[in-house]
């Protein structure tokens, strides 16, 4: 019986070592970057839509992109933020095409008075937040999109969805407070991957508009400090800066290769590289659901006039 205990004990820190080994190959990024932010190419002329660009990766994107002569319009709830994240990007970047636009991703009826007041429309924040906030924001501006082309659309996810739930999403959870924060988090960031994927099926097929979403790594953020959700320790070591954060984004919305090599659908981790999807991130029917569902959801909350 001792032996078999002993055992069974051997065979548990096997896997749990084996577990921690795989989490740090997956949290370690590469030493050597595939790009960087001098490989930014001239943006004259070309014109960016950045959510969050007041701080942390997106306050670096936009900054960059503002670096390369892009017009950058910033979008966010925080008027005040905004306004300071716009100066101080001119003022560092020379560049005076940046501007403000207030836009609250917890509305749908500010999604869509921006695309041309903030109500609460019964959506799970996380959610509505991180999926069906971009996901209107982005069928709305659509048509603008495709006639810039070529362009490009990226969308934040993380590797965070390969933990996401059996069954990849729950739709009929999603607004249930029970659910735990991390398990909510998991899912919008599959649903993000997803929505690329469909995307690209429904709308971009045989044009040059290239959607792909990214995992940024794990990155020094307020993100990292959210009072909801346990972060192992084992995060923290492997974390880096929002520059460093800003960079996998950056190539996805500028490098050159995106079209030489027609990526499309593809998720990237740091630092520009090509990384696995999980299976539900994968999962045609799955992503089908969700774009039915979403759709749906915005119908019910957000009556056609």
């Amino acid at each position: 019986m001792f032996t078999q205990l002993f055992t069974q004990l051997s065979i548990q820190l096997i896997s749990q070592k084996k577990k921690m080994s795989d989490l740090e190959a997956m949290l370690k990024v590469p030493e050597v970057k595939h790009f960087t932010f001098d490989k930014i190419p001239d943006l004259t002329g070309k014109v960016a839509v950045v959510t969050g660009g007041n701080n942390g990766i997106g306050y670096i994107t936009c900054r960059e992109l503002a670096k390369k002569n892009a017009h950058v319009f910033i979008l966010g709830r925080n008027v005040e933020k905004g306004q300071v994240a716009v100066e101080k990007i001119k003022s560092e970047t020379g560049n005076q095409k940046v501007e403000f636009l207030k836009l609250d991703l917890k509305s749908l009826k500010s999604v869509k008075e921006f695309s041309f007041v903030t109500i609460r429309i019964g959506i799970q924040e996380e959610f509505g937040v991180n999926h069906v906030g971009h996901f209107l924001l982005t069928k709305l501006l659509l048509e603008k999109i495709k006639a810039s082309q070529p362009a490009r659309i990226v969308n934040l996810s993380s590797h965070a969805h390969r933990f996401a739930t059996e069954g990849g999403i729950l739709f009929d959870k999603l607004n249930d407070p029970s659910q735990e924060a991390s398990s909510r988090y998991q899912q919008s960031k599959l649903a993000n991957i997803l929505f690329t994927n469909e995307l690209n099926k429904r709308y971009l097929k045989g044009i040059q508009v290239y959607a792909n979403s990214v995992h940024p790594g794990v990155v020094s953020t307020d993100m990292l400090n959210r009072n909801d959700l346990t972060i192992p320790d084992i995060f923290f070591e492997y974390s880096i800066s929002p520059d460093d954060g800003a960079i996998t984004t950056l190539y996805c919305a500028t490098s050159p290769e995106i079209e030489e090599k027609n990526y499309r659908s593809k998720y990237f981790e740091p630092f520009g590289n090509e990384s696995e999807k999980s299976t539900y991130a994968q999962d045609e029917n799955l992503a089908k659901r969700l774009w039915e569902y979403t759709e749906d959801l915005i119908n019910e909350k957000l009556p056609q006039k």
